[in-house]
């Protein structure tokens, strides 16, 4: 963003938002073209506020957002895709608080060039509200996430010796990025064994448009195995727990 630039009109997903001060509103948002910026909702919980029904949160909207001089001031906003169902239906709302804190934990305040990570975002929060299996939703998120913000898991090649992967049981390793073959899984520590099934999954959400991935059927020991691994991945890259995964916990146990 250009230094001269004092105030910007964008579209934007709201991912966080807190009380700030008496009657404002702080926002953690994604922009398409001025990345993640933390924006001051101005007497946004006023009851009587214009801004009060558009800040809700995992709702995109277009903003006019100015410049401030610790931060950021929204001076308009207009909620473009209220994502209702993501507020009405619990499940859908933990995956939903889920994917937002992945998108927080990955990216920097002020990151720019965050169109794809903002499309990929917008369309997994609609895909919560029209999809059957949200768990396959956010399974195609986190792998194409993963891609976008630099940490493409190797799939295809053992990441020891580089050999084409083959159809058998494998290993992947989260410190090595990526897969590796039985015969060298002695090079390295902390591995995690990887179905052939699990492995094929991972490939063709990796690989595929989403149109050739909402349709499948996953047996429930795919789903956890692929999602055991993704999860210990991303942990392993954050060094952290997620918070919102205990809610998606509780969530699966009502």
């Amino acid at each position: 963003m250009a230094s001269s630039e004092r105030s910007f009109r964008t579209s934007a997903i709201i991912l966080k938002r807190r009380d700030f001060g008496e009657a404002d509103r702080l926002l953690t948002v994604l922009s398409p073209t001025h990345g993640k910026l933390d924006v001051i909702a101005k007497g946004a919980r006023k009851p009587i506020s214009t801004k009060t029904g558009h800040v809700e949160l995992f709702t995109s909207a277009d903003m006019l957002i100015s410049k401030g001089r610790d931060l950021d001031i929204m001076t308009q906003v207009e909620m473009t895709n209220p994502f209702l169902y993501l507020r009405e239906d619990l499940r859908a709302g933990a995956y939903a608080n889920y994917i937002a804190e992945l998108v927080d934990k990955f990216t920097f305040d002020g990151d720019q060039h965050l169109q794809d990570l903002y499309q990929l975002t917008h369309d997994t929060f609609q895909r919560l509200c029209d999809d059957p299996d949200p768990r396959l939703v956010v399974r195609y998120f986190e792998v194409h996430m993963l891609d976008i913000v630099g940490f493409r898991p190797e799939l295809n090649e053992c990441v020891i010796t580089h050999d084409a992967i083959i159809a058998q049981d494998q290993f992947f390793s989260h410190a090595d990025g990526g897969v590796v073959c039985p015969s060298a899984q002695h090079l390295t520590t902390g591995l995690i064994p990887v179905t052939m099934d699990g492995l094929k999954l991972l490939r063709h959400l990796q690989r595929s448009p989403y149109k050739l991935v909402r349709d499948l059927r996953i047996a429930p020991k795919i789903h956890h195995e692929v999602e055991r691994l993704l999860l210990g991945y991303i942990g392993y890259l954050l060094e952290q727990r997620l918070e919102s995964l205990d809610f998606i916990r509780r969530v699966r146990d009502i």
